[in-house]
Formats: C-alpha cells, sequence, structure tokens
C-alpha cells in the first residue's frame, strides 16, 4: 500500500476517544485509557504520534495498526512472560488487567542507534563513553552492532516531561525496584528481545532496539504490560540493506516512526522549537510506513475499513456493553 492510496484517507483519523460514559478517564500521548470499577482497564490506541516527548499530530490508522501488531507480539510471547491481555473488542482497543505499573522503562538495545536525547547514539557522539552503567570503546560507527543486547533503562515521565537515563545500580540505590524486581524484568526483557530478534529475522528484518513496561499483579507477580514490538515501540531496519548502508555511513531504512522524527529534527530542534505542522503527504507517507510495518512483520495482509467508516462511531458501537 503507497502514500497515495492513503492520501485520500487522511480523514479517517482517530485522534480522540473520549467517552463521558467511562469511568477512570487517562489521557496519555497516544492512547486514552479508562479504569473500570472491575480492575480491568480499557486501552484505546488513537492515531496520534508523539516524538521527542512532544504530540506532532494524528496519522490515520497509526492505531490499528499499533494494537494489531501489539496482539501478534503478545500472542507469540505469551510462553515467555505473562501479559495483561484479557480481550480485543475492537481494531483499536486492548482490555486488559489493571496492574502495578513498575516506574522504570526496560529499554533494550542491539545496535549504537538513535536520534532521542535518550538514545546510545546521542550520548556517544556527544563524546560520552559509559552510558547506562556500560562502557563503550572509542572508534564505534552509527548503527553498529554491539556485541550483545544490553539494557539502558530510563525512568517514566509524566505527561509532557522527559524520560532520564538510569544505570541497574541507580535504579536499587533509589529504590525503584527490588533486586528481584529488577533481576526479573532483565531476564524476561532479554529474553523477548531474543525472540523478536529471531522472528524479525525469519521476516528479512532487523529489531535493532525496543521499550518494555512491566506491572505487577494481585500477586506480586511481573507480568508484561501496554505494548510489544510495535513500530512505536522498536527500532526496524531491513536486514538485506544493513551491510551495504552501514559500510556507506548511510542511514539505515527503518520501519518505525524515525520516519516522522527525520523529518521533523531536520526542520527545527524539537525539543526546543515549535514544531512545524506536518503536511499531508508525509501523514500519508508515514501511514504507509506503519502498514508496511504491519505486514512485514506479522505477515498479514492489512486491510482498509470502508472509505465511509468514522473511526469514533465504529469504536462506540464496539465498545457499547462497556458504555
Amino acid at each position: 500500500m503507497n502514500a497515495s492510496e492513503l492520501f485520500d484517507r487522511l480523514h479517517q483519523v482517530l485522534e480522540e476517544a473520549s467517552f463521558p460514559e467511562l469511568p477512570g478517564h487517562y489521557r496519555g500521548k497516544v492512547r486514552d485509557n479508562y479504569d473500570l470499577p472491575d480492575g480491568r482497564r480499557i486501552l484505546i490506541t488513537t492515531d496520534r504520534i508523539s516524538a521527542f516527548d512532544r504530540p506532532l499530530g494524528a496519522i490515520p490508522f497509526k492505531g490499528r495498526v499499533l494494537t494489531q501488531t501489539a496482539r501478534y507480539w503478545f500472542e507469540h510471547t505469551q510462553d515467555i512472560c505473562p501479559n495483561h491481555v484479557l480481550a480485543y473488542p475492537d481494531p483499536n482497543v486492548l482490555i486488559a488487567r489493571r496492574l502495578d505499573m513498575l516506574p522504570v522503562e526496560i529499554v533494550v538495545r542491539g545496535y549504537l542507534a538513535g536520534t532521542t536525547s535518550t538514545s546510545l547514539l546521542t550520548h556517544y557522539q556527544a563524546g560520552e563513553r559509559e552510558i547506562y552503567g556500560h562502557r563503550f570503546a572509542d572508534g564505534l560507527r552509527a548503527n553498529q552492532r554491539l556485541p550483545e543486547p544490553i539494557i539502558t533503562p530510563t525512568t517514566k515521565a509524566e505527561h509532557g516531561g522527559h524520560d532520564e537515563p538510569l544505570t541497574a545500580a541507580a535504579i536499587l540505590d533509589r529504590g525503584l525496584l527490588t533486586p528481584a524486581q529488577w533481576r526479573g524484568v532483565s531476564e524476561a526483557a532479554l529474553a523477548l528481545f531474543a525472540r523478536g530478534q529471531t522472528l524479525a529475522a525469519a521476516r528479512g528484518l532487523i529489531l535493532a532496539d525496543t521499550k518494555y513496561e512491566f506491572g505487577l499483579d494481585g500477586e506480586g507477580r511481573i507480568v508484561l504490560a501496554d505494548e510489544i514490538h510495535t513500530s512505536d515501540s522498536s527500532r526496524y531496519w531491513r536486514a538485506a540493506l544493513y551491510d551495504e548502508r552501514f559500510a556507506a555511513g548511510q542511514s539505515q531504512e527503518s520501519f518505525d516512526k524515525d520516519y516522522v522524527r527525520r523529518w521533523v529534527s531536520s526542520r527545527c530542534d524539537p525539543y526546543r522549537d515549535p514544531i512545524p505542522a506536518i503536511p499531508p503527504e508525509v501523514r500519508a507517507g508515514a501511514a504507509a510506513v506503519y502498514i508496511e510495518a504491519y505486514e512485514t512483520i506479522t505477515g498479514a495482509t492489512f486491510v482498509l475499513p470502508d472509505a465511509t467508516e468514522i473511526p469514533i462511531e465504529r469504536l462506540r458501537a464496539n465498545l457499547a456493553a462497556l458504555l
């Protein structure tokens, strides 16, 4: 599916999912969440796109792609770590068990890459060699594969805030996690990442890095939450092009929101300047990237809804029993 096919679908974005009838509303960067009295949480992934800890606009079908991509990965990793999934009543909706979320994002990286303030490459190019508690040699190049995947944890910023780098020692010293919890999430994250890299490689992709969020259930067990291996939480590259592009010092062709990040960062300092409005052709191009990512990762075909469908009305119909 190419961008021109999606240009006429820009009106089918789901920017908000506000339902006053539902309790416990929390509006995140890309999701509208509702906490039900029975302990269930409704997570509605909208088409909003966020990067550099700022809202950037909306990309049609992005929320549907992310929800269905996460569904694929939840189903293919539940033998490694239990997850919070209960049901999928709508292409954009996940109903989950409500958890006591742990206050640390677990980022696993297999390559020296990234564009944000918390990325390895950003810190490395600024001259740092001790990053996230890991020591890096001089002379490494952008997008170079690391000897083995590493964990680079960050704080979980409040809405509008910035994630901050952490080390394992800082997590334990500050009491953010107990030693047993840190060991548990670290082992789970590395095992999930290994599964992700293996399945991605079978699809001709490199899973370069990703982030995980974990919570505790009522019995204190570690449970995978939020999303997993989506093109918003992960960096994917085309494996067949990696060696040639790396040798030439070129950026890798990605299947993630770097498509939009690069457009924004080439026009302003995204951490200080006003963000320019993303033009329609870029939004359509980003939608095509998201859809291609879904189809490549899962092997399934993304079917566009009817052109007359209004996303919020479909949502209301599919959530009627809860409303």
